[in-house]
């Protein structure tokens, strides 16, 4: 687990192919990985986050409907949860990149725990 300032997190991803692409061309060495390259397409959210606190991996994702209830309620039944970052889909790539890579670097990884965070650009 990474533990300062600047240093990319571990992101399992749930979003477009355009924000991987432009995260990764803005940060090669970013450890990112979308859910089905590891074998979580298709899986319910409550066992995508279990990965993603098995391998202290902040989660990145479009779903905005139904990951948060079930974040929330990992943290209420003392479970890890190595924090969420809800993009809404209408945020433009652009933007939503910049906003990311922001985050990435003026947060400590250990600040997401327990920690649903939504980016809602206008």
């Amino acid at each position: 687990m990474h533990t300062q300032k600047g240093m990319p997190p571990r992101l399992p991803l749930q979003v477009l192919l355009g924000v991987l692409r432009g995260l990764l061309r803005q940060m090669p060495n970013l450890d990112i990985l979308r859910a089905q390259d590891v074998g979580l397409s298709g899986v319910g959210d409550p066992e995508v986050l279990e990965w993603a606190a098995q391998g202290d991996r902040i989660l990145l994702t479009h779903d905005v409907t139904t990951m948060a209830g079930y974040a929330y309620q990992r943290v209420r039944t003392n479970k890890p949860m190595s924090g969420v970052l809800e993009v809404s889909r209408s945020v433009r790539i652009g933007p939503a990149i910049d906003a990311i890579l922001l985050m990435i670097a003026a947060s400590f990884e250990s600040e997401w725990q327990g920690q649903v965070r939504y980016l809602s650009l206008l």
